[in-house]
């Protein structure tokens, strides 16, 4: 990569400018070419490796370079089920063999930025790098490839996919926005090489970094659709201080921030610029979760980890938190409002959700005793420097935790160190951690609750082959009842019977952004859409 010389992200922001010309007429609608798209980022990748990251630090600043096989059809974002080829040719292809392979052909015009042409031997290298990883090589999402048996390339343009059972899951865990395509002989040289370099077949070429301030992209001629993209190129800005990306959209410094801000930011920028702001919401499929390191005393025994989640009152504070937080919804391991989601009377039957606060608390208080926890110590609470929401509900959590006697000291690092601590050290007892899902896709979207040597993206260390076995018996199953069944069972274990981790609050995501921003569209996922190849500003 460039070298460049280091700058903050304040004097970046400062020094861009976006000059502001008239609209076009009411109702013209064709894209306009040109422009460079400033956003604003809250916190750097910890690496640029997208199969074994789970971050929008990445996806935001990278997705544009990059190309999928398939993905969420960018027009119809918010659909569970609108995919559509990208590198892949024609629509998204049928199974055959009784649903258990699945046949893609390559477009034979892809080229990765280096002038390589992209191959289906590159699609094939790219996913047994993400299904079956070697040793020492970390995929976040390999649990959601449970159902695939192989995947091979019969021809340079042609790709099977072929699974040991029938699975509605695949489809959707295939244009997973994370399972950017790879070249295989960078692979064969170096499976770590794109942990620190970039090298795609996206609408975007890679320009140039300034660490901890900006990643800047420019449009790529030879991109594979034709007249795509709009744009000349792409500015993300990384600020880690909400008040300051707010200050940047306001000043027009930039345009927009793809993740989300909380209501008041939402409206003190509407207030300051009235139509020159559009916003956008939606239900996100995201949640604040807390995870236990059960190698960790006295958080090995399942009462003190009851106790943790019987002193939350998660009802009282979605409406507390949700004036001040993208935060609101009370929820489980499912995406509320999802068919495979518990309802009301069913989270009410869960430790950490029942009805009555002071039984929760008291039933809390009595298995710490029966532990024998010390209660003079202060325990270890690891958490994120980004405001929205994890340094506000780590707070909010850590005051719960107080009502029952237990003290927590908040460790707060930035994205990078705080990773370091969750996955590497883990020298926390308890570490603030999310399951943030792209499309909704609820049999693998919970595969974040299986033992850690299943998972790929669960750091509590623990085992726990009663919920892998639920797991695996709901992904085979047909039958969307007995799916529901068998996920109710999972969640009472996971949440309550062992007590494995626990679910704090549902996302709530609200994009303001300027009015020239077009093209673009609010998904479930701050992980969705964000190519960038269809966006264009209206200027």
């Amino acid at each position: 990569m460039k070298s460049i010389r280091l700058k903050t992200a304040c004097a970046v922001l400062a020094g861009i400018a976006i000059g502001m010309s008239a609209a076009l007429p009411a109702g013209a609608v064709t894209p306009k070419h040109g422009g460079i798209l400033k956003f604003v980022v809250p916190a750097e990748p910890p690496s640029f490796d997208a199969h074994r990251e789970t971050t929008f630090a990445l996806i935001h600043p990278l997705r544009p370079f990059y190309s999928l096989l398939i993905r969420v059809n960018p027009d119809n974002p918010s659909s569970t089920t609108d995919f559509v080829c990208d590198v892949c040719e024609g629509p998204v292809p049928k199974p055959t063999d009784g649903g258990k392979t699945y046949t893609f052909k390559i477009r034979k015009d892809v080229k990765f930025h280096n002038g390589d042409h992209l191959f289906a031997q590159d699609v094939v290298a790219t996913y047994q790098k993400i299904i079956s990883p070697p040793a020492g090589v970390v995929s976040a999402r390999k649990a959601y490839y449970v159902m695939v048996d192989s995947v091979t390339a019969p021809d340079h343009f042609t790709v099977v996919f072929k699974l040991k059972y029938p699975s509605g899951a695949f489809i959707p865990a295939l244009a997973v926005p994370f399972n950017f395509l790879y070249q295989k002989s960078q692979l064969d040289q170096d499976m770590h090489w794109y942990e620190k370099n970039i090298n795609g077949s996206g609408a975007f070429r890679f320009k140039d970094r300034e660490a901890g301030a900006v990643i800047r992209g420019v449009r790529n001629p030879d991109y594979f659709v034709k007249g795509r993209p709009y744009l000349d190129g792409f500015d993300a800005i990384f600020a880690k201080k909400e008040s300051l990306r707010v200050q940047a959209i306001r000043g027009d410094r930039a345009a927009i921030e793809f993740r989300g801000f909380p209501p008041k930011s939402r409206d003190d920028l509407v207030k300051a610029l009235g139509k020159d702001i559009t916003v956008e919401t939606s239900d996100w499929n995201c949640v604040l979760l807390t995870t236990i390191n059960h190698k960790r005393k006295p958080f090995d025994d399942v009462r003190v980890r009851r106790a943790l989640t019987l002193a939350i009152d998660r009802w009282g504070g979605s409406q507390y938190l949700s004036k001040i937080a993208i935060v609101k919804t009370v929820g489980g391991i499912v995406f509320p409002g999802h068919a495979l989601a518990a309802n009301k009377k069913e989270l009410q039957e869960i430790a950490g959700y029942w009805p009555d606060l002071k039984k929760s608390r008291a039933e809390a208080r009595k298995l710490l005793k029966e532990a024998g926890v010390d209660l003079s110590k202060t325990y270890y609470f690891n958490n994120r420097a980004v405001d929205q929401p994890y340094k506000i509900v780590g707070t909010w959590l850590i005051d719960q935790w107080k009502q029952v006697g237990l003290k927590f000291e908040q460790h707060v690092f930035p994205t990078g160190p705080f990773y370091d601590v969750l996955r590497q050290k883990k020298e926390y007892d308890v570490s603030a951690d999310f399951n943030c899902q792209s499309i909704v896709n609820p049999l693998v979207d919970v595969s974040k609750f299986l033992s850690d040597d299943r998972s790929g993206s669960q750091y509590g260390q623990w085992q726990d082959r009663e919920v892998d076995a639920l797991f695996d018996k709901m992904n085979q199953s047909a039958d969307p009842k007995e799916q529901r069944k068998l996920m109710r069972e999972m969640e009472k274990l996971t949440l309550d019977t062992h007590a494995n981790g626990f679910i704090t609050l549902w996302w709530n995501r609200i994009i303001p952004h300027r009015s020239y921003v077009k093209g673009w569209k609010i998904s479930p996922s701050h992980y969705l859409n964000q190519s960038l190849d269809n966006v264009w500003l209206d200027k």
